[in-house]
């Protein structure tokens, strides 16, 4: 006769490793995407003034070892090794509350504030690029910052994998020119309206999550009851195109182009 409580224990055990393997993560070790970034996907962020996230800002523990998180990023400069993640990570949770997009133009930070902007230059090829820095690590020895896919490929470090670089804050957003988009008389102009939802708090957060991700403006409008969160505006018919596909496969399939 079979041990009814030692098959139950035996069960419960299975599952607790299984479930437990992978932490909450899908996979064991990170791995390429399957594709490249589009154009749209290479611009820079956008630095802007943003009030310090809710989450991820309060010093924190990792492994047995103690992290400070700073008070502020102001003349902040740090030399090092930089690293990128990926598939492992897109789509789940970065330490301020938002959501990993491997394709924006976001990194991880040890000890920046949450939010930073800064501009990593890989000195071997004298590339730069700008992030937007909305999550801690990489807690391996001798790295100090983890780049997004598109940023770690737009400076050119993907084939070796980790690079030399130097980190520079912005923090003087004075002499940063606004975002204007001019229209030109036969290049198309639209908006993609990504949804409409009763909830202004939903509406606030998803377009704030749009904006650091897709370093797009993006703006709650009120109509008839209903908070719509739009996109835009976006030139080109290219990058319009690109960009409604982009959110229809990342959980916004009702997203559609609308009018300025």
């Amino acid at each position: 006769m079979f041990n009814k409580p030692l098959i139950i224990i035996s069960i419960i055990l299975f599952l607790h490793g299984c479930s437990s393997q992978y932490g909450r993560y899908q996979q064991r070790h990170d791995s390429t995407p399957t594709r490249q970034p589009t154009s749209t996907e290479l611009r820079d962020a956008i630095p802007r003034a943003e009030a310090k996230s809710r989450g991820g800002n309060s010093n924190y523990q990792v492994r047995g070892k103690h992290y400070q998180v700073l008070s502020s990023a102001k003349n902040f400069k740090e030399h090092g090794v930089a690293s990128w993640y990926g598939n492992k990570f897109h789509g789940h949770l970065t330490s301020n509350g938002e959501i990993y997009n491997m394709y924006g133009m976001s990194a991880a930070h040890k000890n920046l504030p949450l939010p930073t902007y800064v501009k990593v230059t890989n000195k071997a090829n004298n590339k730069s690029v700008i992030v937007r820095v909305n999550d801690r690590g990489p807690f391996h020895q001798n790295r100090i910052i983890d780049l997004s896919y598109s940023a770690a490929y737009k400076l050119d470090m993907l084939t070796t994998g980790t690079a030399n670089v130097v980190i520079e804050a912005i923090t003087d957003f004075n002499h940063n020119p606004p975002h204007i988009v001019s229209k030109p008389a036969a290049e198309q102009i639209a908006y993609i309206q990504v949804f409409a939802t009763q909830n202004t708090a939903l509406a606030d957060k998803t377009a704030n999550a749009i904006t650091s991700l897709y370093q797009l403006p993006t703006k709650t409008i009120k109509k008839a009851g209903l908070y719509k969160v739009q996109v835009g505006p976006i030139k080109g018919n290219d990058n319009i195109n690109s960009v409604l596909s982009q959110l229809k496969s990342n959980g916004y399939p009702n997203a559609f182009k609308t009018a300025p």
